[in-house]
């Protein structure tokens, strides 16, 4: 009689956890019946395919909690038990099974505690000699007070062990660290409070496979947002488009590094941010992410089968790939003797012999789907907390078309006669001159509240005066309103009279069908695709196994 092996979903869709979890489980589901077990799977949601009747040998539509979960255990008697596919919900449970003495098959729980206790972690990165923002686990308001003396302002807040960035915040003075501490605290209570250093700079992330001793990087993804907004909010690009040689060597390193140290069996995902040309780890989640299926299928690779055959006991030599020398590029591929004449994915320092073929320039765009529309309670502006509820993939042969095809699977509606209108803070406002030149040059009308306004104006953007809310009528609402704005761009203050302004014009962009655009990396990106808009023969129409080998 076969096996019996328990795979545990990710429970109900919310923000912050969602279908990419579900096609993870699926996807170590088939690959465990083809192996020959008994794959039984865990999980609630009827909306999904983990639960549909012939998706595994059997399921168990329960809660995913540690209770009903050891309830189908007795039942079942597993050999053993997969959390990590299941999102943070199914990784939560690997150390109380482990306490009632079930198998966690992968990565041990030993190493998930490794990866996401402070403290922990904390070490791990210092033995490893890896740079992290500064920072540490704290229990008390004083003891938070404490590190923000130690680091200085800004900060990043947050609970630990929770979905999509709950209760994050990124806090700038000392008016703000109290409430903020106390809506992380009451986010997990029991559990510490994480206070950082908030680092601004480029981010990036990578999901890694491995067997316990070697290590698979399919590739890597950078972030258009900079630091600040949460990873499943950000816009995603592979290959990169700007890490450097250097950048992308050092996260490598470090990934293969912390990989190997936590002795981890499976999919491994890692966050950085990089800054002065030096990369910071900011989290390593010991389980699968959201990006598996973005980043199976623009790189060919099947990650969800190699890591589940590797939690099950295979060695990536034993699947195909072989050691050899590797020199990645910055256009994130790995490269098999002389540089340029084949790509593949590293193996620790080597390559698979039999690499997928591709074209030798395609771009692939992860862009996040929101819901504000129906969410009407939910303020649009991006941040450290998540608020996407799905994601699209726009494909193309030059970043900016899939740039363009990215934006328009997301909903953003490029039609309108309208006016493009700028209204930025302080920070954001040089970048702003250049979004306001090529919108000029796009043959586009600008208008800008008068900050906004005067500073382009200064440096020879030409755009009409729109006047604030507080300033009477007419005013930017009015126009909204009216039909006037084709598109805003909006980024937040830190001014609570001026933010509770801008709130209202995003709310009611939201409701007149307005494209708003909350963070300025973002609307460098818009602007870059509208470009492909304005000439659409940029743009090619091609099947998407015509760009990449389908994982």
């Amino acid at each position: 009689m076969a096996e019996t092996v328990l795979v545990l979903g990710s429970g109900p869709i919310r923000i912050g956890q969602g279908i990419e979890f579900d096609y993870s489980c699926v996807h170590c589901v088939w690959t465990l019946r083809e192996m020959g077990y008994k794959a039984i799977l865990v999980n609630n949601n009827p909306e999904t395919v983990s639960t549909d009747f012939d998706t595994s040998n059997g399921l168990y539509f329960e809660p995913v909690t540690l209770e009903d979960v050891m309830d189908v255990i007795a039942h079942e008697k597993p050999v053993g038990v997969v959390c990590q596919f299941g999102g943070q919900t199914a990784i939560n449970l690997a150390e109380g099974l482990a306490l009632r003495g079930q198998k966690v098959l992968g990565t041990s729980p030993e190493a998930i505690a490794a990866a996401e206790d402070r403290e922990q972690f904390d070490a791990l990165l210092e033995k490893l000699g890896v740079k992290r923002p500064q920072g540490r686990a704290v229990r008390s308001l004083a003891e938070a007070r404490e590190v923000v003396a130690e680091v200085g302002y800004p900060v990043l807040v947050r609970p630990s062990f929770v979905l999509g960035g709950r209760a994050m915040e990124i806090v700038f003075s000392e008016s703000q660290l109290e409430g903020f501490y106390n809506e992380a605290e009451a986010a997990n209570p029991g559990q510490p409070v994480l206070v950082d250093k908030y680092l601004l700079g480029k981010e990036a992330e990578v999901d890694l496979i491995s067997d316990g001793t070697n290590v698979l990087v399919p590739g890597i993804m950078e972030h258009i947002e900079r630091a600040g907004v949460h990873s499943g909010d950000s816009m995603a690009i592979y290959p990169p488009v700007s890490l450097s040689q250097s950048e992308v060597d050092q996260m490598v390193k470090i990934g293969i590094g912390v990989a190997r140290e936590l002795g981890a069996r499976g999919l491994v995902n890692i966050q950085f941010v990089i800054v002065d040309g030096e990369a910071y780890v900011l989290e390593v989640n010991p389980r699968g992410s959201r990006t598996v299926p973005f980043l199976s299928k623009v790189t060919g690779i099947p990650m969800v089968d190699v890591a589940t055959r590797c939690m099950m006991g295979q060695s990536l030599e034993s699947l195909g790939y072989s050691t050899g020398l590797w020199s990645l590029g910055t256009d994130g591929r790995a490269y098999s003797g002389e540089k340029g004449t084949k790509w593949a994915p590293i193996f620790q320092g080597g390559v698979l012999d039999s690499a997928p073929s591709g074209p030798s320039s395609v771009y692939a765009v992860k862009a996040p789907v929101f819901s504000f529309q129906k969410l009407r309670k939910v303020e649009p502006s991006l941040g450290p907390e998540m608020k996407s509820t799905g994601e699209i993939l726009g494909v193309d042969s030059t970043y900016e078309a899939a740039l363009y095809k990215a934006f328009v699977a997301a909903g953003v509606n490029f039609k309108g006669d309208g006016a493009v209108c700028l209204t930025v803070r302080d920070q954001d406002k040089d970048q702003a001159v250049d979004i306001g030149r090529r919108l000029l040059a796009a043959g586009r009308r600008v208008v800008a509240t008068p900050g906004t306004a005067a500073y382009l104006s200064e440096r020879g953007v030409e755009c009409e005066v729109v006047q604030k809310i507080q300033a009477g009528s007419p005013n930017l609402l009015e126009l909204i309103q009216s039909g006037g704005v084709s598109m805003m761009l909006n980024t937040a203050s830190l001014t609570e009279t001026s933010e509770s302004e801008a709130a209202r014009i995003r709310r009611g962009c939201i409701e007149t069908g307005v494209p708003c655009v909350t963070s300025i990396d973002t609307a460098s990106a818009l602007v870059r695709a509208l470009e492909i808009y304005d000439d659409p023969s940029q743009s090619t129409c091609k099947r998407l196994d015509e760009y990449f080998t389908l994982a």
